[in-house]
């Protein structure tokens, strides 16, 4: 590997071990193996380079979580085997989803992270509403991107803080569902 691959591992290992906000441009070069100097070099800044380290391991993961699966018959019961594994991947890979967390936070007084995650939401909000339909991405039409894919966004986000702070109490699948079907209700009455 060249030393830019190096810093982009180097980056990962830290963003496991010590999180977004707590790693340092030392932590990083050392991980590398290269100098401080390099991540200037190749990516500008400490954050760009912790950046693209965080959005690389995000799309390992959505390309390998990505569509709806599960062993049930019904659309409601692979919607919970969906979510259990959603929730296994939480526990598993702790490290990547504190990670997102701080860079929320982080994003709040870095107005270029921020447009960084505004736009990743914006590309994600499509994808998410046709894998819910079961259709191609280009078959979605704007109302649902908007409130299909906004609402399991906010969903996903709210059950990975709960899994971050509280796995124990946090919902699993078959209780997402059922909360949905609640909410339907309430809202129909």
């Amino acid at each position: 590997m060249g030393n830019r691959e190096d810093l982009l591992a180097g980056a990962r290992r830290c963003l496991e071990e010590k999180g977004y906000l707590r790693t340092t441009v030392r932590d990083i070069a050392s991980a590398a193996q290269v100098s401080m100097a390099a991540i200037g070099y190749h990516f500008g800044s400490r954050e760009a380079l912790l950046n693209q380290a965080l959005f690389a391991a995000m799309d390992e993961w959505a390309a390998g979580s990505g569509r709806l699966a599960g062993q049930g018959d019904t659309a409601a019961e692979r919607y919970a085997d969906t979510w259990d594994r959603k929730i296994r991947d939480f526990a598993d890979m702790r490290w990547l989803w504190a990670a997102n967390v701080e860079a929320f936070v982080h994003a709040q007084s870095s107005p270029e992270l921020l447009a960084i995650l505004a736009e990743e939401q914006r590309k994600s909000r499509p994808m998410v509403a046709a894998q819910l339909r079961g259709v191609p991405q280009e078959a979605v039409d704007e109302g649902d991107v908007r409130a299909l894919g906004s609402v399991h966004l906010a969903l996903l986000t709210g059950v990975m803080v709960q899994c971050l702070t509280d796995p124990e109490g946090a919902p699993n699948g078959r209780e997402i569902v059922r909360g949905l079907r609640t909410m339907v209700e309430l809202l129909e009455g």
